[in-house]
């Protein structure tokens, strides 16, 4: 079985494939050095709410994407509203 993986390669799941992303981005913007804000936001938040809204019923202004630098520290801040009703919050699959 492990050879027909190698082969056909193995699907990953959303979460692997954003947390790679992340990974990536934030890897980049470190070698950059820049101090500004990064550019590339608006584009995380997007991907975000649209891997989230698969599992739970967000609009674009519940989730909320900031980095924030702490002396040598930079910290990738993601706040996201969730419904107060739990039968509210889950999404419909299919």
């Amino acid at each position: 079985m492990s050879f027909l993986k190698f082969l056909l390669g193995e699907k990953k799941s959303s979460a692997n494939v954003a947390k790679e992303r992340l990974q990536l981005i934030i890897t980049h913007e470190r070698n950059e050095g820049t101090g500004s804000a990064p550019d590339f936001l608006p584009q995380l938040q997007k991907d975000l709410i649209e891997v989230i809204s698969k599992y739970i019923k967000i609009n674009a202004e519940d989730l909320k994407v900031n980095v924030d630098k702490h002396g040598n520290l930079e910290v990738l801040e993601v706040k996201i509203e969730m419904p107060q009703d739990p039968k509210d919050a889950i999404a419909k699959v299919g």
